[in-house]
């Protein structure tokens, strides 16, 4: 695992923080700088996963999916999220969206962004199977 993506658990160590059944969602340390898009999306897409273990997948995503939701993610320029604008909502488990946008939360920042070109703006799509976990598309390229 990169060390950008050290996870730390969050809150289990607490009494009646994690109820039994509950998501589990780590913190992650600081992210490395991109050097390009691709980078950053690659790095934005690696953390989402890293920080939700319990509600997201990195295998081959299932031939049927429940939801597809797409976000386009606007960053500061220290990789901050500075508006999530939802471009797609799945007809269908139209919570997935919500998901999306908290797991995009949970994993910013993205790293500064201020060398590369603007609009400092990418979009993500995420793949959610039955059981409600996800994959940024990002990916499963």
């Amino acid at each position: 695992m990169d060390a950008t993506l050290q996870a730390m658990p969050v809150t289990p160590d607490k009494p009646g923080a994690n109820p039994a059944g509950a998501p589990r969602y780590v913190e992650l340390g600081p992210p490395s700088t991109p050097r390009s898009w691709d980078e950053l999306r690659l790095q934005a897409a690696q953390r989402m996963v890293a920080a939700h273990p319990d509600t997201s997948y990195v295998v081959k995503p299932p031939s049927i999916l429940l939801a597809i939701p797409i976000l386009e993610i606007e960053l500061n320029a220290d990789g901050s999220v500075r508006h999530i604008r939802v471009v797609r909502v799945p007809a269908q488990a139209q919570d997935t969206t919500q998901l999306a946008i908290a797991a995009v939360r949970r994993a910013a920042p993205f790293g500064d962004v201020s060398r590369l070109r603007k609009p400092w703006k990418f979009t993500e799509v995420f793949l959610f199977d039955s059981d409600r976990r996800f994959m940024p598309r990002t990916l499963d390229q």
